[in-house]
């Protein structure tokens, strides 16, 4: 309920959404500054401008999330397959099992919001 009204969203699901394109969007500035990769730049500020769609509820951010879900997953699922053939496995220690589960719940966190805001796209203005 609070989450609700602090951010002013009358559905829940879609606040939760927007936060995870809001977080999506930091992590992936983040990944930015460590390496300089132009199309993780791209990426992460169009993650932030669906998060903000989201929370004020436009017609553009149901096409932006439709958008973004393809080269958000290929990225993650890339990088995933990169990481685990130079490893020679997914889990060779602790802290490559973290990196590899996390970009597993991503990829899964990616299509179920998008799956959702898809499913309420009515309710968008």
């Amino acid at each position: 309920m609070a989450l609700k009204s602090m951010l002013k969203v009358e559905k829940s699901g879609i606040a939760v959404a927007s936060i995870f394109y809001l977080i999506a969007g930091i992590a992936q500035l983040v990944i930015l500054a460590m390496s300089p990769i132009m199309p993780i730049g791209v990426l992460a500020i169009s993650c932030l401008i669906t998060a903000y769609g989201l929370i004020k509820m436009r017609k553009w951010a149901v096409w932006l999330v439709v958008i973004l879900l393809f080269p958000e997953i290929t990225f993650a699922t890339v990088t995933l397959y990169v990481s685990i053939m130079q490893q020679q496995a997914f889990f060779p220690n602790l802290e490559w099992l973290l990196v590899h589960l996390m970009l597993v719940i991503y990829v899964i966190a990616t299509l179920v919001a998008s799956l959702y805001v898809l499913a309420k796209r009515q309710d968008f203005q």
